[in-house]
C-alpha cells in the first residue's frame, strides 16, 4: 500500500494511463477485427476502405507506446498481405 503522497499520485496516474492504453489497444483490435470480418465475407473493396482506419489505429497505438514498433509493422504488413491474397 502506498504511503507517501507521491506514491499515491503515481497509483492514480498509472490507473488513468492504464485506462487510456486499454482504449487504444481495443481500438486496434476492433479495427483489425472489422477488416478481417470484411475479408471473410469476401468484401475486398470494403476491406480496402477499412485498411486506412486500421493503419491509423495501429500507428496511434505505436505513437503512444501501447505497442512496439515491430509489432505495429507486423500487424500492418499482415493486413496488407491478407488483402493482397484476397484480391487474387
Amino acid at each position: 500500500m502506498a504511503i507517501t503522497s507521491s506514491a499515491k499520485k503515481a497509483i492514480r496516474s498509472s490507473a488513468r494511463k492504464h485506462l487510456f492504453n486499454l482504449r487504444r489497444k481495443d481500438a486496434v483490435h476492433d479495427a483489425i477485427k472489422a477488416l478481417l470480418k470484411a475479408l471473410t465475407a469476401k468484401d475486398v473493396a470494403g476491406a480496402e476502405k477499412l485498411l486506412p482506419a486500421a493503419y491509423t489505429a495501429i500507428d496511434k497505438a505505436y505513437k503512444r507506446d501501447v505497442i512496439k514498433a515491430n509489432t505495429a509493422n507486423r500487424k500492418k504488413s499482415r493486413l496488407a498481405s491478407a488483402i493482397k491474397r484476397a484480391q487474387m
